[in-house]
């Protein structure tokens, strides 16, 4: 395994990370042990999930990942071996069964104490805020476009002190961002300097050979103000395995049991899957491991998030660290995406 350290800490992670969000649907609880034991014991040792999992959210599998780790903690008494990260959920049509009232400081209080009951531990190492509460563009949403109705009002300054007052407490070590815009970041970034407030240290947003638009902007964010990228969808959910090529549709995948989740299989995306899998086998590698060993040498990259259903695919998956990529691959890669940039928003 490689390792770095979270942004301006000395808190050393695994550059993979074990996503968690298919156990509680996908996933059972004896899985999820043995995914857990079995990627601690390649050095995996940065385990990502939030109160929102298991995916897609549903209110009787609400918190049923936590309580998944939880138990294996218990069970192993390993929490002192892993870097925990949660996150509480943003208000959304899909989170009216968890609450409807932001990140006032109640609910931030509220989801911390629920997360921190179901993964039995008194602390987490980084916690984030899951998505923007502002009208914005993410999951799917390419540009930005404003709307008047917006009844957001900018609370940033309030949110940061309530986790000024978490990390006083010593329940929460650090804070992140996630799925949050370059304009959002920097409020962030900037308050926190002149308050004297905590600092976003990371910021968990897709990235692929289908999606780099954390290039645009946030790159540079994140280079020059050293708040790097926690990469998730690094597959595109399974898309970049190649699985979905050829109009194959495998009975078990996540996009078969859940449709909605199909924003990376469009026309243009998979006429660039095609093209990446057919360079990785031009140049004789894994197309999965291709796909993940790009994003976890991009610069601004601390940890890529990998999320598996079988033990097959989490072996691959967190094997990819190995594998380096030809720099004539590397050319060749970046010529597909001139060539069809950034299909899947």
């Amino acid at each position: 395994m490689k390792y770095t350290t979270l942004p301006n800490t000395d808190i050393k992670i695994s550059r993979i990370c074990l996503g968690t969000m298919t156990w509680g649907q996908q996933n059972n609880r004896a899985e999820g042990h043995q995914q857990m034991s079995y990627a601690l014991d390649q050095g995996v040792n940065f385990f990502d999930t939030a109160e929102l999992y298991s995916i897609p959210p549903r209110q009787e599998t609400y918190g049923l990942t936590e309580t998944i780790i939880g138990s294996w903690f218990k069970k192993t008494g390993n929490r002192d071996k892993v870097v925990l990260a949660s996150k509480i959920a943003g208000p959304a049509p899909f989170t009216k069964h968890i609450r409807t009232t932001g990140f006032d400081r109640n609910s931030i209080f509220e989801a911390l104490e629920g997360s921190l009951k179901r993964l039995g531990t008194d602390y987490l190492d980084l916690y984030q805020l899951h998505w923007p509460e502002r009208k914005t563009n993410f999951f799917g949403k390419r540009g930005y476009q404003y709307d008047p109705n917006d009844q957001w009002q900018d609370n940033i300054h309030q949110v940061l002190d309530t986790l000024k007052e978490m990390i006083d407490s010593g329940k929460v070590l650090h804070v992140g961002l996630s799925n949050e815009t370059p304009w959002g970041t920097m409020q962030f970034l900037r308050l926190s300097q002149q308050q004297d407030l905590p600092r976003m240290i990371t910021i968990q947003n897709p990235y692929s050979l289908l999606n780099r638009l954390f290039e645009v902007g946030l790159a540079e964010i994140s280079m020059r103000e050293n708040i790097k990228l926690l990469a998730y969808s690094p597959l595109g959910f399974g898309t970049l395995t190649g699985k979905f090529l050829n109009g194959q549709m495998p009975a078990n995948s996540r996009i078969a049991l859940f449709p909605t989740y199909r924003r990376y299989l469009n026309d243009n995306a998979m006429s660039a899957t095609a093209k990446y899998a057919a360079l990785a086998d031009e140049f004789g590698v894994s197309f999965t491991q291709m796909s993940l060993s790009f994003v976890s040498g991009r610069p601004f990259v601390a940890s890529t998030i990998i999320g598996a259903t079988s033990m097959k695919q989490l072996q691959e998956n967190i094997s990819s660290i190995d594998l380096e990529l030809d720099p004539e691959l590397i050319r060749k890669l970046e010529i597909i995406h001139e060539q069809i940039p950034n299909p899947s928003p």
